[in-house]
This record gives C-alpha cells, structure tokens and sequence, in this order.
C-alpha cells in the first residue's frame, strides 16, 4: 500500500500496512463502486421556523424547487437534509446574489375563503464552496480528513438519500416501504427497509446498501391502536385508567400524527400530539356537548390544552415508531428480519430496483455514477488461538475449529469450590422429583468440569412467586448458615411467566444487597436437562465463584503471553436509555483483567446523565481497574511488576465522536495510570457494531454450515478508512441470518502493534469469554462491559421508588438527582468475582 504522507494529519492511527496473516478467500461485500462528482458543491444555510420536523421541511424546499423559485433551480436539483442544510452542483442564481428569502406556500393545504394560503418563510444563503478535487485526493491517502471532506460526504450521502427521502418514511439513512409489511400486534407493524451509505476507501468511494427493518404505528382509528397497544378491549379506554397504565400510554403516543375529523364536521386536519405545559399528562377526561360514541373515552391533547376524543383521531400511515420496542415482540422482529447470506445478498441486489440510482434527477445532476454490481475483495481467515484447559496432556489443549469446540472431557483451568448452597424453587408447579435432579444434576455437572463441591446436599427451600423474594432468600440463607454454614452459591428455579421482575430482585438481592453468588435457572429449561445443559450451567457458576474457565495458549499470543511485558486489558461501554426517554439516566461500565492471561475479569458501574456518550466516571473507573490488577497479580501470581502495556477496547462510540474519545477519555486514563503510580504504553481501540458491512464468500466452499463467512475472517483492504488503521474482524461462526463483522478502529496506540497483532489479539480474546465455548462476536471485555450495563436496573431496589422518579418529578435535574441518589454499588463481597457471567 502507498505511504500515507507525514503533513497528512489523521483522527486515528495511520494504516502501517496491511495484515498478512491467515489464508486468503475472496468475499462479496454489499458495497457499490461509486465515482466522485467533478467541480463544485456549493453548501448553503437554510433557514426555517426551527420546531418544523424534517419530513416537513423537505416538502418545502420541495415546493420552493419546483414552483416559487423554479427559474433559480431550472438548472440544478439541489438536496437538502431536513435541517439547516442544502446542497448543489451549480452555484445558484439567488436574487440577492448568494442570499434569498422566499415565502412558501404549504403543499396540499386547501383553499379557505378570504383567506391567503399559510406560507413558511425560506432564506438561502451560501456558506461554503468545496471542490471535490479534495475528495479525489482524499481518497488516494493525499488529503486529511478536515470539515470540508465531511461537509463533501454528507452532501453525497444526501443526494443518494433524496429521491428516496420525498416518497417513504426515513430514519437516519434508511428509508422504508410497505410492501410485505407484517402486523406484530401491540398497535405495531414492521416495514422492510434499505439502507444506503457513501463510504470512503483508499483508492475509490463506495455506496454500502444493506436492507433493513421499521417499525410503523398501526394506521386506522387511534383508539384501535391504544387498545392493541394496552392489549386491552376499546371500553377500557376511559377515565377510570389507572395513572400508571395512562403515563404509559402517553409515551406511546407522543409525536404521533393524527388526522382529526372537526366537530362541526368539513375537512380533517393534521395534528401531532402533543405534551401540554400546563398539564402533567396528555391523556385526560373532558367534558363535550357534542354527540359521541362513546363519550367516556380519553382525550389526547392536540395544543395548548386542546383536548379531542380518542374517536375523532385517526392514525396517519407510514409513521415510524421510535420508543422502546417490546421486550415480548422481540422474536417476530428477528424472524422478519433474520436471512441467510444468500438470501440477504440476492434481497439487497433487488434493492437497486427500488434505490433506482441511475433514474434519480438529483444523483445525475451531480454527476455521480453508481454501480450495480456489488464489489468483491480479499479476506484472510485467521487461525484460532490455540486453548489451555486444565491437568496436563492433549487433553488440556483445544483447537477450536469452525468458532465452537466441545469441552467433554475438560476441566477447568481453575476450578472453584462450592462450601455449602441453597436451592431455591420459585415454580410452584415444578414436580419434587425434578427438585432433586436438579439438586443431582448440578452437582455432577460442577464436579466433572473439577469443581468441587464440598456439601453436595443443599437447602432446599420453596418459595411462592407473589410473595416478598427478597425476605424469603434471606430466610434461606440463614437456615443455610443455622444448620450447614453461610451459604456460597443461591441456586433460583424462575416460573415460566413473569420471571424478569423476579430475576431483577434475585440479582439486586445477591449481587447488590448480600453480596452472594446466583444462578438463576429456567423451570422448563432444567426439569429435563442433560448433562451438557449442566456443564454449560457450570461454565458460569465456575467464574462467579472465581475461578477461571479457560485461557488462550501463551505462547501463541505473543500479545499476552510475554512475561516481560505484563498487559492489562479493559473493556468499556456506555448505554443509553431507550428512543423518548428523556427522563432517564446513561450508565457507564468499565471491566479489566486481572490475571496474567486476560482471562479473569472484574467490574464497576457508574450513573450518568441521559445520553452523555462520553464516560464522565472513566478516571476513577480505570483507576479501579488498575488497583485490581495490581492486587491480584501481588496476592494470588505473586508477581510484583505493574502492567507495562495497558490495551483499552471502547464500545459504544460513533466516528463522529473519534476525536471527543481521544480529547476528553484518554486524558482520564492517563490520569488514572499517574494516579495508580503506573506508566503504561496505552492502546486505544473502538469497537464498533453498527456498521450495515456484511460478507459473503465469492465460493461455497469458503462457507461455514451457516453459508457465512467463517470465524476469523478479517478485511482491511478496500472498505477500510484511506488514511488511518482500522479492519473488520468476523470471530464468531453463524447461528441465525447473515453475522455481523465488528469494525475495529485504532485510535492510539503507544505499542506500536502490527495489523496482524492487533487482529491477533482481537480474536484470542473473542475466545475467553466465560459463558460460551465458542468464539463470540467481540473481545470478551468489551461483551462484558456490555453486560454489565444492561444489568443496570439490578442496581436500584426493585422496591423502591427509581421507577416513578422520572414521571413524579417536572424537574428533570431533579429526577437525574433521586435516581443517582438510588443507585448502589455492587456489594463488596461480589466485587472481586465475576458476578455478571
């Protein structure tokens, strides 16, 4: 590859070169060549009444094209992205020379008597010219990557978005049709949707076209849809609603755009509901004089304090819901969505019929020309890392093949003790017999991976489901402690129905509250299960108990296995609250290994404000990390040396937010090493796995069972960045659909590794997560730091009052304050183990 120029100045770490290691197989990548326009884009400001949505907007400018200024566009087909933003490839010919302002009129607003249409007052004005020879160079590793290569980009990304924009609903840069909808229930449907991104590779630009899923309100009268949403009968929409279950309803509907029948009758007009400033909720009784149906339903607010009957409003279609999907829809969602590579690949070929590039006005004004053949490349399938379980011998070695390997016969490479354990049986239609076998059955599943289990008989102890959990565990234990001594382990037998709240009070009470190992167990899943059910059982147990699974082979990742140079490895992620919960926190967690072969790992959790990206927590977080590290290596290896190298995965961060990682998260981790006493050469990686890349080998012999790519499939050549060292790395073998690559970008690095190191170590540690013996999707740091995060809930009292605190206070600092306030640490006794495996 040619070399990147020393003035070129880049985010990330320039690409060295490329890797080498692996055997070489060709791929097909959902990719289109694309050619860069030649001359000018000309960026102009436009300015509207700033609480129009985008959809809105766009019919706007829409009208000002085609109508009001028609002379100023005959030549030029402009794009515009919603916003603040317009785009052309001639310099347009405004009134005021580079400034106008024009009033539109409203499109499709009928005629009224005496009356002059609504008009929206438009103003243009030029900001910017950017001569796309910048992207030319770019492209050929000549050029950084300055705001004018990423006004250029956004601007091509709009004209391929455009067409598309001003027919269906659009989210971000997908856009969705109806054909093959499927209802789903709860006042849902799914849309099949395309996705569509200009992307910049060293030598040519590319368009990723992938397909996707929406999912719609339901059209059709709005009090269908609260019932089927509620999952309740139309009669039950009235003023006798509990607050609870209203709130809920609220947040379901806000934003959502209706079509209202007047009173007196004449024409319907649109609306969106709203959320009232003067009223706590938008859904309230009212009284009318005019004759309803069914005059005790609710009423949705419209306006300040306009209030209209649930039977008046009808639901417009093609509105995309963008609130928290239903945990219990979640499976018809992956099967609408789930394909196979061939199958995905031949749906996003079709695609182009519908994406339509070559009949776009707006991509032929800009002289883009599209391919439509999707692109092909080169990938090499790296070698597993060999792994140690324990004893000596070739059984203590696997070579994993294909991402999965079989653990018969192997026991751990540190196994963990059970003293004395209860077992708790939360079903109360789990037969005695099954009891026992569990109690059996588990103990022989521990024991012939080398655990021990000093009393294999433990307290056995039925608990009714409805009742108060947390004292009837407590009863437990103590009985435990009474007769055998304090318990190590609380095994919980959860009911078929309604085991998420248990399980919230099980893991805050263990986890959070007593400090005590859990291992929760499906009643179906364990009233039959064979002695692979029961190894896979232990393979948790076995590393909250703290011992450790298995590790990668030293000698093979030279990364990790030289005692001269001692490395730390963390893991760190943030999660937000879900679409339209803007009353709600983040949390940050950040996980490292504390062993010699980043095999064992431990955690902390930090609260946040509502979707703070960055971790505002990370010095003290790393800080943690560190003094573990250094503890365990001192206490349990006996070795004195500090970590020389200290290797950072982030999840959870968009390009867009690269540089924001480098300026305000790497500071803290390096005040957190100089605060530690610790001077370690620090690699920073981001993992990244919202990305729409997806591969499929160009011959089937190249296919796993799945027809994806096999595990340890990496590409950095020809989808990469131009200038800096990024890959992606697909380590895990395919289950369901087409899998999905993680994209690792490096943005610093101090070890100056190799391509092939770093891609090396990504994959070992693919290999050591503890629940699994098969290779997962990402680093196992980086899958627990997502664990942990999603566990969040389990650190507020499940009895408490978090879950109200976003809608009893108007104050929204005030309700971040009471909810930091509930938030509790994991238990100091939980703190050292691997409590979320």
């Amino acid at each position: 590859m040619p070399s990147i120029p020393a003035h070129i100045t880049t985010v990330g770490v320039k690409r060295p070169e490329y890797g080498k290691a692996g055997r070489a197989i060709d791929i097909i990548v959902n990719a289109l060549p694309a050619t860069i326009p030649e001359g000018n884009i000309y960026h102009y400001d436009v300015i509207t009444p700033d609480n129009n949505p985008p959809a809105f907007n766009t019919r706007i400018i829409r009208a000002l094209q085609d109508g009001v200024a028609l002379n100023v566009f005959a030549e030029a087909r402009a794009v515009y992205d919603g916003k603040k933003n317009l785009y052309s490839s001639v310099r347009l010919n405004l009134p005021g020379g580079d400034t106008a302002s024009y009033d539109v009129p409203i499109p499709g607003q009928a005629p009224q008597a005496n009356r002059p249409p609504r008009v929206v007052p438009v103003r243009l004005a030029l900001v910017n010219t950017i001569g796309t020879e910048l992207l030319h160079r770019f492209i050929a590793g000549q050029q950084s990557e300055d705001d004018r290569i990423k006004t250029a980009l956004q601007a091509l990304n709009i004209v391929i978005k455009m067409a598309p924009s001003l027919v269906y609903p659009t989210k971000g840069r997908s856009f969705f049709t109806p054909a093959g909808k499927k209802p789903i229930g709860k006042g849902l449907e799914l849309w099949r949707g395309y996705f569509q991104s200009v992307r910049p590779t060293l030598g040519r630009m590319l368009v990723n076209v992938d397909i996707s899923t929406g999912v719609m309100y339901a059209p059709g009268p709005l009090v269908e849809l609260c019932a089927a949403y509620l999952e309740v009968a139309p009669a039950r929409l009235n003023a006798g609603m509990p607050d609870r279950i209203r709130i809920k309803l609220q947040r379901f509907l806000v934003g959502l755009r209706v079509s209202v029948v007047p009173a007196g009758g004449g024409e319907p007009k649109i609306y969106s509901i709203k959320r009232s400033v003067r009223s706590p909720t938008i859904i309230a009784p009212v009284v009318t004089t005019t004759p309803l149906r069914a005059p005790q339903f609710l009423c949705v607010e419209i306006g300040q304090g306009a209030l209209i009957p649930l039977e008046r409003c009808t639901v417009l279609p093609g509105q995309l819901f963008k609130k928290e999907f239903p945990d219990d829809k979640r499976t018809e969602m992956v099967e609408f969505s789930t394909q196979k590579p061939p199958d995905r690949f031949q749906s996003i070929r079709n695609s182009l019929q519908v994406l339509a590039y070559g009949q776009s006005d707006y991509v032929r004004k800009f002289g883009m020309d599209i391919g439509t053949e999707l692109i092909r490349t080169k990938a090499r399938v790296l070698n597993p890392p060999r792994l140690k379980y324990g004893g000596t011998g070739p059984k203590a070695i696997v070579e994993p093949r294909t991402g999965t390997w079989n653990m018969a016969d192997k026991r751990f490479i540190e196994p963990a003790e059970i003293t004395t354990w209860v077992l708790a049986i939360l079903d109360a239609r789990f037969p005695d017999q099954a009891v026992n076998a569990v109690a059996t059955d588990l103990v022989r599943g521990c024991q012939s991976t080398g655990m021990t289990v000093k009393d294999p008989i433990p307290v056995i102890r039925r608990i009714n489901p409805q009742s108060d959990i947390m004292p009837a565990l407590l009863d437990a234990g103590a009985e435990c402690n009474r007769t055998k001594g304090p318990p190590s382990l609380f095994v919980i037998v959860l009911p078929e129905s309604g085991n998420a709240e248990i399980y919230n009070v099980v893991k805050h009470w263990g986890d959070i509250r007593q400090g005590v190992a859990t291992q929760c167990l499906k009643a179906k899943k364990c009233a039959r299960a064979n002695m692979q059910y029961w190894a896979n059982v232990a393979l948790k147990i076995n590393v909250k108990k703290g011992g450790i699974n298995v590790i990668t082979d030293p000698s093979q990742v030279g990364t990790l296995g030289d005692p001269h140079q001692p490395t730390i490895v963390m893991g760190a992620d943030v999660m937000h609250p879900p679409p339209g919960a803007t009353d709600r926190p983040s949390f940050a967690s950040v996980v490292g290994s504390v062993d010699s072969n980043a095999a064992k790992y431990v955690s902390t959790m930090s609260i946040q404000r509502g979707r703070v990206e960055l971790i505002e927590a990370l010095g003290a977080m790393t800080k943690e990390m560190l003094d573990n590290y250094v503890g365990y290596r001192r206490q349990k290896e006996k070795l004195m040396t500090p970590p020389k190298r200290l290797i950072f995965y982030r999840d959870g961060v968009s390009e867009s937010q690269f540089l924001q990682v480098l300026e305000q998260e790497l500071p803290l981790i390096k005040e957190a090493c100089r605060a530690a006493n610790i001077n370690p050469k620090i690699t920073l990686i981001v993992v990244g796995k919202r990305h729409h890349f997806r591969f499929l080998p160009a011959n089937e012999r190249d296919m796993d069972r799945s027809l994806n790519a096999p595990a340890g499939t990496v590409v950095d050549r020809d989808i990469g960045h131009p200038l800096e060292l990024d890959f992606y790395l697909q380590s895990h073998a395919g289950l369901l659909g087409t899998s999905r690559p993680s994209h690792y970008s490096v943005l610093y690095d101090e070890n100056n590794f190799s391509p092939d190191a770093l891609q090396s170590l990504s994959y070992a540690l693919c290999h050591v997560y503890a629940r699994a013996t098969r290779s997962v999707s990402i680093p196992a740091p980086v899958y627990y730091a997502d664990i942990c995060c999603s566990r969040a809930k389990h650190h507020f009292n499940p009895q408490g009052s978090s879950e109200t605190a976003t809608t009893t206070s108007a104050d929204p600092e005030q309700a971040y304050q009471a909810l930091e306030a509930e938030f509790q640490k994991i238990n100091a006794k939980q703190a050292k183990f691997m409590y979320f495996s």
